[in-house]
């Protein structure tokens, strides 16, 4: 029998998110060699769906990979609303380079941490 109340913890938020903010898109990024450590989906052209994003977490953590997802807001808005969530993942059993800050202008609302362990495991 599978535990699997810290993989729903975790991914309860996201998704409570995604639901409450329709208009939210996710942006895919992979760990990388690259000097800054990530690197966009390239086989992705188009922005995840606010529905999309909690599934492919959820396909991507079924899978054993590690990921960070991070609600990016616009700084210095007096009412913050999410405008992009970003989804960093790394291979199942790698070190992942650190998250990155969020960029000028840019401000993170929430974000969460799931280092690579499936519900089945």
């Amino acid at each position: 029998m599978t535990d699997a109340a810290p993989f729903d913890a975790f991914l309860a938020p996201l998704a409570r998110l995604a639901a409450r903010h329709p208009g939210v898109e996710g942006q895919v990024l992979w760990a990388a060699e690259a000097e800054d450590g990530w690197q966009v989906q390239d086989d992705a052209a188009e922005l995840l769906d606010a529905e999309e994003i909690p599934f492919y977490v959820d396909g991507l953590l079924m899978e054993g990979f590690g990921l960070i997802w991070q609600a990016m807001a616009e700084a210095g808005e007096a009412r913050r609303e999410p405008d992009h969530v970003l989804i960093l993942v790394w291979e199942p059993g790698a070190t992942p380079p650190p998250a990155p800050e969020a960029a000028e202008g840019w401000t993170i609302l929430a974000s969460g941490r799931w280092d690579g362990r499936s519900p089945a495991a």
